[in-house]
């Protein structure tokens, strides 16, 4: 069978593998869309995190082909959203053996990762899940709650999930910033009351209008609440502890690579909180339960086949106009 697996620095290759071999505890998953993100563009550029040849994917849904006698709460034929993690540290398609880019996909410890798909939600919408789950715990992180005034900096597929989280919530004053007027206007669908275009003008000057000011002893600051950092652009962490409130909450989502220069006289200055927030909600239940509640597929921009998945990879990379990029196999359902 096929599957995308990361060889090298730049060396992503569409692989013939043998098809899998389950034992106890396992499922096989006959894959029909998985998305791709961000991460897989990093794993692309710095290779393989194994030493070997590393398979792709991680946002994945499918259909049940084969289960083993042990494993509950699933049964051949059933439609189910793969979490890639299991609680061991061991997470499908960002350093494990298995990765959800391929037709069939071995699931380890099915009993904690195989969550059914909602009634009448097609398995392209399924895929979602896990990148919502992602946006949701980025909100869990800022401490964000009613009456809270929110800034979503960076509306790619995670910053966009960001927002319906928000609005699923009853969040209402939240502004989303980003420099793609298509992200922008995605935005606005799941939920923005306001949208910035940072390439426009002074962003800070748009949040003091939108969300008022609150006073600091060296000039008043945008009275902003919360900070959601989707962008992964180095320069906002600074500019948000420069120019955030005192008492502000700040959760990091987005990849930083680079150490990012921080001035720790504004963190104490202000009492800022900064988390950073990886994987998902405690119940990866509540992503799926909050795919069921609202429409979100129309974030999916991209639908590609397997073979098109370099295709895919330029596009993340060099695209800012893109929602959510979602590889289909031939047996999507």
């Amino acid at each position: 069978m096929k599957q995308i697996r990361v060889h090298g620095p730049g060396d992503v290759r569409l692989d013939d593998v043998a098809d899998p071999e389950p034992g106890p505890g396992d499922a096989l998953v006959r894959i029909a869309a998985c998305g791709i993100c961000g991460t897989d563009v990093s794993y692309a550029h710095m290779g393989s995190m194994t030493g070997g040849p590393m398979p792709l994917g991680h946002e994945m849904s499918g259909v049940v082909e084969w289960l083993a006698s042990d494993v509950a709460g699933a049964a051949v034929g059933d439609r189910v959203i793969v979490c890639p993690a299991d609680g061991t540290g061991d997470s499908l398609g960002s350093g494990s053996s298995e990765g959800g880019l391929t037709p069939l996909l071995l699931v380890r410890n099915a009993s904690r990762r195989l969550h059914p798909v909602p009634e009448g939600m097609p398995l392209r919408t399924a895929a979602l899940a896990e990148p919502l789950a992602v946006g949701m715990h980025a909100v869990n992180q800022a401490d964000v709650a009613r009456g809270d005034r929110v800034a979503v900096f960076g509306c790619g597929p995670i910053g966009l999930l960001t927002l319906a989280t928000l609005a699923d919530r009853g969040i209402e004053d939240v502004a989303a910033i980003d420099l793609s007027p298509a992200r922008l206007k995605l935005a606005r669908q799941v939920g923005a009351a306001h949208t910035i275009n940072a390439a426009d003008g002074d962003v800070w000057a748009e949040l003091k209008r939108v969300h008022g000011t609150a006073p600091f002893r060296f000039g008043p600051t945008a009275a902003t609440d919360a900070y959601i950092e989707a962008s992964g652009a180095d320069s906002v962490i600074g500019d948000v502890l420069r120019n955030g409130r005192v008492g502000g909450r700040m959760s990091i989502v987005a990849l930083h690579y680079r150490p990012v220069p921080t001035n720790y006289v504004d963190v104490l200055m202000k009492e800022f909180t900064i988390r950073g927030s990886m994987e998902y909600p405690e119940r990866f239940e509540d992503a799926v339960e909050l795919l069921a509640r609202h429409d979100l597929s129309g974030l999916i921009t991209h639908t590609l086949a397997l073979a098109e998945f370099h295709r895919g990879l330029e596009i993340l990379d060099g695209s800012k106009d893109c929602g959510k990029v979602l590889i289909t196999m031939d047996n999507e359902l």
